[in-house]
């Protein structure tokens, strides 16, 4: 039954099924497939979990990589005809396991008989318990369609956080070792390391590329982010956001075109502050959302560069000082009581969903800010206590000032999604059950310490 704070909201989220079975562990996080109706959790268990988001039931199991907890998994994007899986594990490696989609029209070559662990020493191998397929010898016959293609071994410590870029070529690994690393695919399951950073002061929490540049964005526990780009040859810091007082969990990209700017295009109707608002974000691109243990959601938007006259079109990308300048646009309501432990901005509505420590899931909505607030389409909820984000904490307050063009509202709210088991991940994933209204339509996916992900539907009245 919704609470009494849950009901005064404009919209309703509901669940519509759990993924079964679960794990009888702790899960970490889920992760939506950038194509195909799949979803994979990875859990303490030492497993991957591949479900349908059709019937939400269990289709396989990757199992036998990894020795200790999968603590995070990320597709790759831009695949056709394969599945690529990344995982990162507490014993400190990373796997990339491999499967033929059913939907390819190409026969499916017979799995060989190749040792993929002691034979991918240039990659890092592993010594474990391992067949000749690079998993345990009880694997069953569907699991083994699941290809482990190699190990990637370098960080000293816990594996946090992959993540693949925009264009699949570089996977970006993150660890409890104060490090980020960068490797890149030269050839057919063979990888180089191109970077390892180590600038972070404390354990490296989570890792996410840009939707489009070869920017890479780092959180961690030293309660910093991270701005990584390459210049030249070698990997570097290109900027430093602080603002959160306590450790960084996670970081997310905004779509490259938010809905906001889509459904203005011709700026009709629009006042002057909601016209430079829309100038100034297409000049700076997708923003960088992130959550921290001192439960704040904080929105940040890069500062485009003045062209000066001899700096060319391309200098916000490479110049002579390849840094960034970064600001504070925003915080987004305050809903959470304890940290805030995952994030997620959906790329087709704009809204951000957010649940953490207290077991809550939040869901937010940007609009555009009403000079009148009595004629705000929230103004019920206002005085309710939901009030909208505060511009505050940017480096320059008179320039902040005229940023106030949209405000962040929350528009729902879900507590105890996993009764009193904490959630530490959630994410939007497009609807693919008999149920679905639309092609657009996404749902909610939360993953929490009872080894339950569960899927949710948001109802905006």
């Amino acid at each position: 039954m919704a609470t009494d704070e849950e009901s005064s909201l404009p919209g309703m989220i509901s669940l519509l099924s759990p993924l079964t079975p679960p794990s009888l562990s702790r899960a970490w996080l889920t992760a939506p497939h950038p194509t195909l109706p799949l979803l994979a959790t990875c859990s303490s268990d030492k497993s991957v979990r591949i479900y349908s988001l059709t019937s939400f039931t269990l289709l396989s199991t990757i199992s036998g990589g990894h020795k200790r907890s999968v603590r995070s998994c990320a597709w790759k994007p831009g695949v056709k005809g394969e599945s690529v899986l990344a995982t990162g594990s507490f014993d400190a490696s990373v796997g990339v396991w491999k499967r033929w989609d059913q939907e390819d029209m190409n026969p499916r070559p017979e799995a060989e008989s190749v040792d993929f662990t002691n034979g991918q020493q240039d990659g890092g191998g592993n010594d474990g318990n391992m067949d000749h397929k690079g998993m345990d010898n009880d694997n069953t016959d569907e699991d083994e369609e699941w290809r482990f293609a190699l190990v990637l071994d370098g960080h000293d410590s816990e594996v946090k956080s992959v993540s693949w870029s925009a264009g699949g070529n570089f996977l970006a690994t993150c660890s409890r070792d104060k490090s980020v690393w960068i490797w890149e695919e030269v050839g057919e399951d063979d990888f180089e390391t191109i970077a390892v950073l180590q600038e972070h002061q404390g354990d490296v929490k989570c890792v996410a590329w840009h939707p489009e540049e070869e920017l890479l964005a780092s959180a961690s526990y030293d309660d910093d982010i991270r701005l990584w780009r390459e210049d030249v040859d070698d990997w570097g810091c290109v900027g430093v956001l602080r603002g959160h007082n306590s450790t960084v969990w996670a970081v997310e990209w905004e779509g490259l075109r938010s809905p906001m700017l889509r459904g203005n295009k011709d700026k009709q109707g629009m006042t002057k502050e909601q016209e430079g608002w829309t100038k100034r974000r297409e000049l700076s691109g997708p923003r960088l959302l992130s959550c921290s243990d001192d439960m704040s959601i904080r929105v940040w938007r890069r500062q485009p560069r003045e062209k000066g006259p001899q700096q060319s079109k391309l200098s916000i990308i490479r110049t002579g000082s390849n840094e960034e300048d970064w600001i504070e646009e925003g915080r987004l309501p305050q809903k959470h009581e304890r940290a805030v432990y995952s994030i997620a901005w959906s790329k087709k509505t704009g809204r951000i969903v957010s649940t953490g420590g207290d077991g809550k899931l939040v869901v937010y909505e940007e609009r555009w800010k009403s000079n009148n607030r009595s004629s705000s389409p929230m103004s019920n909820s206002q005085s309710n206590g939901h009030e909208p984000a505060k511009m505050e904490g940017t480096e320059n307050e008179e320039e902040a000032s005229g940023e106030e063009a949209t405000e962040w509202f929350v528009v729902a709210e879900k507590e105890g999604a996993h009764g009193v088991f904490e959630v530490n991940h959630v994410c939007w994933a497009r609807r693919a059950d008999r149920g679905k209204q639309s092609d657009d339509e996404e749902v909610i996916v939360s993953t929490g310490d009872d080894g339950v992900a569960q899927v949710w539907t948001l109802d905006i009245r």
